[in-house]
C-alpha cells in the first residue's frame, strides 16, 4: 500500500527523533496512487522501454499507439520528489521517477500496451518486470528486479543481475535466461529448439514437454537431476548451468 507521511516525518526530525522510528510509514508500492494515462503515437516495428525505480507490466494489445498507465507515490525528507517523467523519442519510451533527500521512499508502477507485431526491449534499473502474450522478439534486462514472462511464443532473451527469472506457458523456440544472483525457472508449453538457462548463484529448473532432448547440464555446487528423454542427435538442445545451486530438467 502507498502512504504519505511527509508531515509526520518532518515532525520526527524536528523533535530529534530518528526517522527510522517511523519504519513502515512509507512504501514504494504505488498501487493505491492515482492513475494517469497517456498515449504516444508510434509507427515502428521495434520499441525500447527504459525504466527505473518502477514495477513495469508490458503486453501487446489491439492498439495503434503505445498506451501507458502510471501510478507514482512516495515521500522524501529534506529533498525533492517524487518527480515522474514519460517520453517517447526515436523508438525509445523513457519512464522514470526520481527522488532526492536525506531519507526517501519513492516508487512507481507502469503498465504499457504496445501494438501487436512490435518487438520489445526492456531495460529496468530497479524494479520488477512482468510481460505476457508476446509472439515477437522480447528482450528484458534488469539490474535489480524479478522478471516474469507468461504465454509468449517469440524469441526470449532475459537477464537479471539481481533477481529471479520465471517463465510460464512458454512456446518460444529459442530462449536465453540468465541471472547473476537468483533462481531461473522456465516452464514450456511447446517443445523448444534451443534453451540456455544459467544462474551464477541460484537454482535452475526447466520443465519441458515430453520429447527427446540433447542436454548439457552442470552444477558446480549442487545436485543435477535430468529426467527427460536424451539423445545427442536431437535438434532440441537444452544447456543448463548453475555455479551455486541445484539444476533440474524434467517433463512438464
Amino acid at each position: 500500500m502507498a502512504f504519505r507521511c511527509r508531515t509526520a516525518l518532518f515532525a520526527a526530525v524536528g523533535t530529534g527523533v530518528l526517522c527510522l522510528g517511523l519504519a513502515g510509514c512509507g512504501s514504494s508500492d504505488a498501487s493505491d496512487a492515482p492513475v494517469e494515462h497517456k498515449s504516444f503515437a508510434f509507427g515502428g516495428k521495434a520499441l525500447t522501454i527504459d525504466a527505473g525505480h518502477s514495477t513495469l507490466v508490458v503486453a501487446p494489445a489491439d492498439v495503434t499507439d503505445v498506451q501507458v498507465s502510471r501510478q507514482v507515490d512516495g515521500w522524501v525528507v529534506f529533498g525533492n520528489g517524487p518527480d515522474a517523467d514519460w517520453e517517447l523519442s526515436g523508438g525509445t519510451l523513457r519512464l522514470g521517477v526520481k527522488c532526492s533527500g536525506v531519507i526517501k521512499n519513492c516508487g512507481a508502477r507502469h503498465e504499457v500496451k504496445v501494438p501487436r507485431g512490435v518487438a520489445v526491449t526492456v531495460r529496468n534499473d530497479d524494479g520488477r518486470v512482468e510481460a505476457s502474450g508476446f509472439d515477437t522478439p522480447l528482450v528484458i534486462a534488469c539490474d535489480n528486479g524479478r522478471i516474469s514472462v507468461k504465454d509468449s511464443s517469440g524469441p526470449l532473451d532475459l537477464t537479471s543481475r539481481e533477481g529471479r527469472i520465471d517463465g510460464q506457458g512458454i512456446r518460444a523456440k529459442n530462449v536465453r535466461a540468465g541471472s547473476d544472483n537468483g533462481r531461473v525457472a522456465l516452464a514450456f508449453a511447446a517443445v523448444p529448439d534451443s534453451v540456455v538457462a544459467t544462474s551464477n548463484d541460484g537454482r535452475v529448473d526447466l520443465a519441458v514437454p515430453k520429447d527427446t532432448y540433447k542436454v548439457a547440464a552442470r552444477a558446480d555446487n549442487g545436485r543435477v537431476d535430468v529426467t527427460v528423454g536424451r539423445s545427442d542427435s536431437s535438434t532440441h538442445v537444452l544447456t543448463v548451468r548453475s555455479d551455486d545451486g541445484r539444476v533440474s530438467v524434467h517433463d512438464s
